[in-house]
């Protein structure tokens, strides 16, 4: 097989990046290990900046997101027994955030890919990318039984933070920054409405809980709980119980319970790759870097990153100009850093430390009461948050 960009990977970062270039008149093929029942319903975020929601539109993608996402004005902060609303538009000039599940986005791109193209191949997983410092890098990989390859201009890795792409890169050329935090979140789907109408960030007794949702009937919620928990040990009432325990406040407010429908444990670690590209083969999204899910930035970032792919990619074929291209690691990484910073500031805030003191307690709430009294405080929160903007 021959393509211009070859693309591993059919999470969101994929499978936009497939879109993107199609639409610009760019041939691309996507390969993907996992079946298309796998990759539709595997459980990710759901909070899209103002940026991800732009590039969904220009690409004839948010037809569903326009109908069924839930636009949200800001987010609130609860401590103490306390509840504080940090207002976006009044803070950022009137930039909002939209719930919509990555489960959806995905569906979304999955079907225009397999209705319009380009060509997505699923149960073809990648098994090595060769000659990426070449004219003509390689993708090997295995399809309806037998190992193929696929001839490529460019290679992107969008493959995740277990795929094969990082590989590729030698041991000289880059290097990985990595932090494990000292705890895990213990997520759940719950079918019932959620108790709030915006994301709510708690810090309770027990430590930091977040309150979510994945439409008007489906609630998705966290508790932090120690690395290494099993969800078994977590029987529903007890999960119910602990997130009741850690959001209550001094007021009229209560919990909804309903039925449990998944249950899942996942660290907390940040970890960011330098440089983005080797050759001419590109990571995005979660092969490049991963951030604490507190920030709410991992999706978003995958999606700054193939924008700025996709631009590149039409500059390079439109102009014959590779200038783009070339500054790809420069201007995601900026990015990608700040994003990162930001997700360390909130869990740091949030999160009690297995070796938490008095005194390291009460500097969480210092930071917390600086927030939500001091307008240029939120104002910092509420602007990385929304997303900051797009520079190229």
């Amino acid at each position: 097989m021959r393509t211009t960009v070859g693309i591993i990977g059919a999470g969101p970062a994929g499978l936009l990046l497939a879109r993107l270039l199609h639409r610009k008149g760019i041939d691309c093929v996507v390969l993907e290990g996992r079946t298309r029942a796998y990759v539709e319903h595997r459980q990710r975020a759901g909070m899209l900046e103002q940026g991800t929601v732009d590039a969904l539109r220009e690409c004839g993608a948010a037809e569903r997101l326009d109908a069924e996402g839930l636009i949200h004005h800001g987010i609130e902060l609860r401590f103490d027994r306390e509840r504080h609303h940090i207002d976006f538009p009044v803070l950022t000039g009137g930039r909002t955030v939209t719930i919509y599940a990555q489960t959806e986005i995905v569906k979304d791109l999955v079907a225009l890919l397999l209705a319009e193209g380009p060509p997505l191949l699923f149960e073809a997983p990648a098994l090595a990318v060769e000659k990426p410092e070449s004219d003509s890098p390689l993708v090997r990989f295995v399809h309806e039984g037998r190992e193929q390859t696929l001839s490529c201009d460019y290679v992107v890795g969008c493959d995740g933070s277990h795929g094969i792409a990082r590989d590729a890169f030698p041991a000289e050329v880059g290097r990985t920054y990595t932090h494990d935090y000292p705890y895990s979140w213990l997520g759940i789907l719950a079918d019932v409405p959620p108790s709030c109408d915006e994301l709510v960030y708690a810090r309770g007794p027990g430590g930091f809980a977040l309150h979510s949702m994945r439409s008007s009937s489906v609630s998705r919620l966290y508790l932090q709980v120690p690395n290494g928990t099993d969800p078994r040990d977590w029987p529903d009432e007890r999960v119910w119980d602990e997130l009741g325990a850690r959001f209550a406040i001094d007021g009229d407010w209560r919990l909804e319970r309903g039925p449990i429908t998944a249950k899942s444990v996942t660290p907390v670690r940040s970890r960011v790759q330098e440089p983005m590209r080797h050759g001419r083969l590109f990571l995005a999204g979660d092969a490049a870097h991963i951030v604490p899910p507190t920030g709410a930035k991992g999706l978003n970032l995958a999606v700054s990153d193939v924008r700025v792919l996709a631009r590149g990619f039409a500059e390079l074929y439109r102009t014959g100009s590779g200038q783009l291209l070339d500054r790809y690691s420069q201007l995601c990484l900026g990015r990608v850093w700040q994003a990162t910073r930001f997700s360390y500031d909130m869990t740091r805030m949030l999160h009690a430390q297995p070796d938490e003191d008095a005194f390291e307690y009460r500097l969480q709430l210092a930071r917390l009461r600086r927030i939500t009294a001091s307008r240029p405080a939120a104002a910092e929160l509420a602007a990385n948050y929304t997303g900051l903007p797009l520079a190229l």
